[in-house]
């Protein structure tokens, strides 16, 4: 279903039958029976609510010293980012349909938006999206309109989040585009409209994109943010996505968060979602505005690239707070930091005879051991999470600025 053009009757009659239905009021027959199963406590007071989820919050075990990473990672925040962010003034939940009225918000996008382009060596950034699985989705769908569907295979990293994997083969079934995916990239890539890789990869590894050689394809390179601290950005691209979380986004069970997407200026017209530009206004004052309009609400549906319809815009102006808060050189100090926990547990464990199967990485890496559950299970009775199983026998391992010393010798006495 391409350009989110409404259902035919036909196609209802379709989808119907594939569930064994005849009309959509069929779909919810099942719901009166299902609530009727549901043990409902009787309605509390305010104060009763309060206390009852107090005394529930209390069973919460705190305090563990946290080595896990995979996407969504411990990072300082400084306090003026949520104070900031709080305030009466940002936080809405309105989206600026008539956004030029609104030149505060707009403002805080554009910034936002250049911090990402600068960030990634990218031209042009939008004003966010949902995540970092929608964000990569969302430039695998953007590299198909770049090449006019010409060709119709994507060659994907296997090595990719294994979320963002999930989400971009529902994106691509949709669009009737195929997958091939690989680990060790082939030499010839003409044959597929793009290459997707991530940077480090989801096992922490730091891959040479100078080594890519892209032969009328488009390279799209999911980016940790976090780590362009220390490493080169990938100016080998021609479209950035990931997520924003590690730049001043708590982890919150793992939401929300928001992805980010950038590219080379020739294809701006091509990005999804909202972009804001800085113009002049009739008295020649600087004014914000939206603009190059993609969006189904802005211009026919039939026309529009993509059907992500919003930006993140508090998350976004939290990233751009926690920017401008840490500046260049406290941001650049955070990876630092990261990075040396990091290599200086894998050290420590390689001594203890524990396996490091990176050669390069940044601030994550996997070990091999004899039982993973085993090993996290004796982590975990020491108050620290070691790590994300990866299989029986090997464990993604991350650590960050917000790991002590005191922290990475427990780990390794603990193991």
């Amino acid at each position: 279903m391409k350009n989110f053009i409404s259902h035919t009757d036909s196609e209802r009659e379709e989808m119907l039958k594939a569930v064994n239905c005849k009309t959509a009021d069929d779909l919810f027959k099942m719901l009166p029976a299902v609530i009727k199963q549901f043990r409902l406590a009787n309605p509390l007071s305010e104060l009763e609510t309060q206390r009852k989820i107090k005394a529930l919050a209390q069973k919460n075990k705190t305090g563990y010293s946290s080595f896990l990473g995979g996407g969504v990672y411990n990072k300082f925040i400084p306090a003026g980012v949520n104070y900031i962010a709080q305030r009466f003034e940002f936080l809405t939940a309105y989206t600026p349909y008539q956004p030029e009225i609104s030149q505060g918000t707009l403002q805080v996008i554009y910034e936002y938006q250049t911090m990402i382009a600068r960030l990634t060596g990218m031209d042009i950034a939008n004003a966010s999206m949902y995540d970092g699985a929608s964000a990569c989705a969302e430039a695998v769908l953007m590299a198909h309109r770049i090449t006019k569907g010409k060709k119709n295979k994507a060659l994907i990293s296997s090595r990719l989040n294994p979320e963002y994997i999930s989400v971009i083969k529902t994106y691509c079934w949709a669009q009737n585009i195929e997958i091939e995916w690989f680990d060790d990239l082939p030499e010839n890539t003409s044959d597929y409209f793009c290459v997707l890789v991530q940077y480090p990869d989801y096992y922490g590894e730091i891959i040479e994109l100078n080594k890519i050689e892209k032969q009328d394809t488009i390279l799209i390179v999911c980016a940790n943010l976090s780590a362009l601290g220390v490493i080169k950005p990938p100016l080998e691209a021609d479209i950035v996505a990931g997520d924003i979380q590690p730049l001043g986004i708590a982890m919150n069970f793992g939401g929300p968060h928001a992805g980010f997407m950038a590219c080379k200026e020739v294809y701006m017209r091509q990005l999804p979602g909202r972009l804001v530009g800085r113009t002049l206004d009739a008295d020649g004052n600087q004014a914000f505005t939206l603009t190059i309009q993609t969006r189904e609400q802005h211009i026919k549906r039939e026309k529009a690239t993509s059907n992500i319809c919003s930006n993140q815009s508090l998350i976004a102006l939290s990233t751009a707070l926690y920017l401008s808060l840490m500046g260049e050189k406290g941001f650049r100090q955070a990876s630092i930091l990261s990075a040396n926990m990091a290599h200086a547990l894998s050290k420590m464990l390689m001594g203890k005879g524990i396996r490091t199967l990176n050669k390069n990485f940044f601030n994550e890496f996997v070990i091999e051991v004899n039982d993973s559950d085993e090993f996290l299970e004796r982590l975990k009775q020491e108050n620290i999470l070691g790590g994300i199983k990866l299989d029986e026998k090997h464990i993604l391992v991350c650590a960050t600025e917000m790991n002590t010393e005191e922290e990475i010798v427990n780990y390794v006495e603990a193991v």
